[in-house]
């Protein structure tokens, strides 16, 4: 049901890793990165620099490890036009200015 849920609404997810947490963000097929870093926060979008970004099945297949990821060259640093695919795990980088 969710599955099919979400191809109807044309809705994907991605995902941000830390230390103490994974969370699943749902945005619309075609979403930009720099909107999707906005689903997070609203300063994420506005100091967009760049998203870096794995998929979730280089992830599985280096042993869920982000390190070997790396090494394998399978971490790829995505601009503002890379448009996000299901599955994608990413790490924004951004800078919001004082007063912005």
């Amino acid at each position: 049901i969710i599955k099919t849920g979400f191809r109807t609404l044309n809705l994907i997810n991605f995902f941000t890793a830390g230390a103490k947490e994974v969370r699943a963000w749902t945005i619309r097929k075609g979403t930009h990165a720099p909107g999707a870093a906005g689903t997070i926060h609203t300063d994420f979008e506005k100091g967009f620099i760049a998203a870096e970004t794995m998929s979730y099945a280089d992830f599985v297949e280096h042993d869920s490890d982000e390190a070997k990821v790396k090494a394998a060259g399978r971490m790829r640093t995505e601009g503002r036009k890379y448009e996000m695919v299901d599955g994608d795990i990413c790490l924004f980088k951004f800078n919001v200015g004082k007063g912005k």
